[in-house]
């Protein structure tokens, strides 16, 4: 009976697992509205695993584990254990603030990758987007020991203000040997849209197609930019099956504006990005990291479960 139900769902091969809100930065372009205060959520340790659980009978082949700051939700590494233990890919989604040792040997098992966000090669440009003084030094300090350790790595670079050293943060990332770096520009969804309230216009035309977002309450939706569109709660009788196979989640799917010329389908990181923006278009080859290079981007977010380019490569 599962294998038959299984088999008529449209599963996604990604699902963000947002732990938490609670965040040691206060970005201005947050895609939620996280900070320092605010509180981790409804979902328990156990709920999570719950999830995970499911998603792995449902035949979903990556968990990302993301925020606010993942590594901030006690219990966040039973998580990862958990997921690989299912033999689900783990992607940790951190602003790599503070990381301690056991944080580094969660991030070196095999089957975890690590994402991160960066702003510009100036410490105070990035310093002032995450309002986080000392950020820039932490986050730069961390990445340079992934790539030392030999934990794959990806870093998204987010344009928020005319004048950002944005591009040169790019340069920067590949000659420091990150696998993986996407450029793209703020979106109107939470923090980010000033208080207005968001639109489809934000979205890449990909939500819903090969993933879905876990959101800190419980609620489903079609990706973490598409929080404003619930579809149902994995607390609720049935769990993630169940909103998969109701009409909302139907209803969201179809309601979501396709874009025809999608390119490679973005990668999020935060997010899905939409398609038409630079975050497609460069794709780096791959040369030899004394020469700055990386291996090509994929970024992180809205991965068709199909397309392997760009998806988190385990």
């Amino acid at each position: 009976m599962n294998t038959i139900m299984t088999l008529a769902l449209d599963v996604p091969g990604t699902v963000e697992l947002e732990l938490t809100d609670k965040c040691q930065m206060s970005c201005g372009h947050c895609l939620s509205d996280s900070g320092p205060t605010v509180p981790h959520g409804a979902m328990t340790l156990d709920d999570w695993k719950a999830v995970i659980g499911e998603c792995a009978e449902l035949g979903v082949k990556v968990v990302q584990l993301i925020g606010g700051e993942p590594t901030t939700f006690p219990g966040w590494a039973d998580l990862v254990d958990h997921a690989l233990s299912h033999g689900l890919g783990v992607e940790v989604f951190s602003n790599l603030f503070h990381v301690t040792d056991k944080g580094w040997a969660v991030f070196s098992k095999p089957g975890v990758r690590l994402a991160t966000s960066y702003y510009s090669v100036n410490s105070g440009e990035h310093d002032k987007v995450t309002n986080k003084p000392g950020s820039h030094e932490k986050t730069r300090t961390n990445i340079v020991k992934a790539v030392r350790l030999g934990i794959p790595i990806r870093a998204g670079v987010v344009r928020c203000h005319d004048g950002q050293l944005e591009k040169l943060a790019v340069d920067e990332l590949r000659a420091l040997g990150v696998e993986t770096v996407t450029l793209d520009n703020a979106r109107a969804v939470g923090r980010g849209s000033g208080g207005a309230a968001p639109t489809m216009d934000a979205l890449c035309g990909r939500c819903a197609l090969g993933r879905l977002a876990v959101l800190p309450d419980g609620a489903v939706v079609p990706c973490v930019l598409g929080r404003f569109l619930p579809t149902g709660n994995v607390q609720d009788p049935g769990g993630l099956r169940s909103v998969l196979t109701g009409p909302r989640w139907a209803e969201i799917t179809a309601s979501i504006p396709r874009k025809a010329a999608m390119g490679c389908p973005p990668n999020d990181s935060n997010d899905c990005n939409p398609a038409n923006t630079e975050a497609c278009a460069p794709k780096y080859e791959l040369v030899p990291v004394s020469l700055g290079g990386c291996p090509p981007n994929d970024s992180n977010d809205c991965n068709p479960a199909n397309t392997e380019a760009c998806a988190p490569k385990f």
